[in-house]
C-alpha cells in the first residue's frame, strides 16, 4: 500500500486498527520513503495509536517469509528512528527485543528534557550520555535546575560529536563544565549558557581554546563577563554567527572593538541592558563606531538590538550607515536617540526596520488648560 497526498485528510481521522496496520506495514516494506515523509505520517496518526499496533505488524512481518532476521530488525530500527524520547521509552518496556532496539543509540540524536526539568537529576544525563555517545549532535536541558558539572563533565566525555548544546537556567554549573567542553566537544556549534550567573572570563577562554567551531553563543545575563572575555572568546572563535549579551552589564565599548576586529562573520549581535551599574564605563557611540566599520558591520550584520545603552545617540545610528545589510534594529530605553535621528538613518537605510521603544516620562502638573500630552512609546518606524 503506498500513500500519497491525497491521503491526508483520511490519515488525520480517527483511523480504523487495520488501516493503522497497513499503513505500518506499508511503511515497512517501502524503504525508499524520505525521513519527512515518514515523521509526517508517523505524527498525523498520533503517537498512542503508533505503540498500540507495532505489536501487531511485527506479527504480520514474521508470516512474510522473505523477511530476514535482519529485514526485520532494520525495518524497527527505521520506524523506530523517527520516534521521541517518550514514545522510545513505551516502546522499550514492550519486550526484551524492544527494549534493545528502542534504547540504541542511534534513535536518541537529538534529546529535549524540558518537558522533564524538575524531575531531571545528573544521573539522568550522565546515564543518556553512555547510552548515545557519539550518536547525540543535540541535547537541550533548558531548565534542568538540578543538572551540575559532574554530570556535564561524564556528558562531554561521552557524548564528543554533540553540535547543539542548551543549558539556558541550568544554574549549578560552574567554568568547570566549560572547561569539559572545551576539552572534549570540539565540534560544538550551538551553545545557549543563559543565566548561568557563575560562568565567568574563564570559561570564554576554555571555549576559545577547544571549541573553534562555535557559531551561536547565549551569554545572556551571564553578568560576570567583561571585555577580557569577550577579547578571548572571539581571539578563538572567529566563525561566530550570533552573539548574545544581553544583561552582560560590565561590558565596554572596547568589547565591541574586539567583535570588530575577531568577528567577521556574525550576523546577529544582541547588546540588550549592556550598561555597567557600578561605574561609568558604558557602551556609547564609539562602540558602535568599531561595530560599524568592522567587516562583519559592513556586509554581515543584519540585527542589532539595544537596550538601555543610555549613552547611545543619534550619532550611533550616523555610524549604522556603513552597515548596508542590516535589516532589524531595536532600541529600547535608548533615551538619547531621537526620532529625528532614526528617520535620518532610514533616509539611508530604507530597507531596515527600526523598533524603538521609550519608556513614558511622566509629565509635569498642568498648570490650566488641558491640552493632550503624547509620550514617546512603542515608536515603530
Amino acid at each position: 500500500m503506498v500513500f500519497s497526498n491525497n491521503d491526508e485528510g483520511l490519515i488525520n481521522k480517527k483511523l480504523p486498527k487495520e488501516l493503522l496496520l497497513r499503513m505500518l506495514f506499508s511503511l515497512l516494506l517501502n524503504f525508499t520513503w524520505s525521513n519527512p515523509e515518514c515523521t509526517k505520517y508517523v505524527h498525523s496518526i498520533g503517537l498512542d495509536s503508533f505503540c498500540n499496533v507495532l505489536p501487531e505488524v511485527e506479527l504480520l512481518i514474521k508470516e512474510r517469509e522473505h523477511f530476514t532476521a535482519y529485514d526485520k530488525t532494520i525495518a524497527f530500527q527505521r520506524i523506530f528512528s523517527f520516534l521521541d524520547i517518550v514514545t522510545l521509552c513505551r516502546c522499550a518496556q514492550i519486550s526484551k527485543a524492544w527494549n534493545i532496539l528502542a534504547l540504541d543509540g542511534s534513535n536518541w540524536q537529538r534529546i529535549d528534557l524540558f518537558n522533564f526539568q524538575t524531575d531531571v537529576e545528573g544521573r539522568v544525563v550522565e546515564n543518556i550520555s553512555k547510552r548515545c555517545g557519539g550518536f547525540l549532535r543535540k541535547l537541550s536541558l533548558r531548565g534542568c535546575i538540578g543538572v551540575g558539572d559532574s554530570s556535564l563533565k561524564t556528558f562531554a566525555q561521552n557524548c564528543r560529536n554533540i553540535e547543539h548544546l542548551n543549558l539556558n537556567g541550568c544554574t549549578k554549573i560552574t567554568d568547570s563544565t566549560c572547561y569539559s567542553l572545551s576539552r572534549f566537544c570540539s565540534k560544538l556549534k550551538h551553545l545557549d549558557l543563559t543565566s548561568c550567573v557563575s560562568i565567568t572570563n574563564s570559561s570564554l577562554k576554555g571555549i576559545s581554546e577547544g571549541c573553534r567551531n562555535l557559531e551561536y553563543l547565549n551569554l545572556s545575563w551571564c553578568d560576570q563577563i567583561t571585555k577580557d572575555g569577550i577579547e578571548a572568546l572571539v581571539r578563538g572563535c572567529r566563525g561566530l554567527k550570533a552573539l548574545l549579551l544581553r544583561g552582560c552589564t560590565q561590558l565596554e565599548d572596547e568589547a565591541l572593538k574586539h567583535i570588530q576586529n575577531y568577528c567577521h562573520e556574525l550576523v546577529s549581535l544582541n547588546l540588550q541592558s549592556c550598561s555597567s551599574l557600578s561605574h561609568c564605563e558604558l557602551i556609547t557611540d564609539d562602540g558602535i563606531l568599531h561595530l560599524s566599520n568592522s567587516t562583519c558591520g559592513h556586509e554581515r550584520l543584519r540585527v542589532l538590538e539595544l537596550d538601555n545603552c543610555l549613552l547611545i545617540t543619534d550619532v550611533a545610528l550616523e555610524h549604522l550607515e556603513n552597515c548596508r545589510g542590516l535589516e532589524r534594529l531595536e532600541l529600547y530605553d535608548c533615551q538619547q536617540v531621537t526620532r529625528a535621528g532614526i528617520k535620518r538613518m532610514r533616509a539611508q537605510l530604507p530597507h531596515v526596520k527600526v523598533h524603538a521603544y521609550f519608556a513614558p516620562v511622566t509629565p509635569p502638573t498642568a498648570v490650566g488648560g488641558s491640552g493632550q500630552r503624547l509620550c514617546r512609546c512603542c515608536v515603530i518606524l
